[in-house]
């Protein structure tokens, strides 16, 4: 018996269908551009990669649209 996984895109729910369409993954990372500066949160995102779909931090994307999402609620929450 195989396993399965499930994906869904954490702004508007499709399930992620296998080998199709065009999926993206974005996750926050903390940097301190250089020593002494105040600590920044940043934004990254990436084509799909099923090794870092695992991890839990990472948000799952449908496509530009929903990635484009994403990064407007982030450029908001941040002010």
């Amino acid at each position: 018996m195989g396993w399965t996984e499930i994906y869904h895109c954490d702004v508007c729910g499709k399930e992620k269908s296998h080998g199709v369409g065009d999926w993206w993954l974005a996750w926050n990372e903390r940097i301190s551009p250089t020593p002494g500066d105040p600590v920044q949160v940043v934004l990254k995102i990436t084509r799909w990669n099923g090794f870092l779909s695992h991890d839990a931090e990472a948000k799952h994307l449908c496509g530009a649209r929903c990635a484009q999402t994403i990064m407007d609620r982030w450029m908001q929450a941040k002010g």
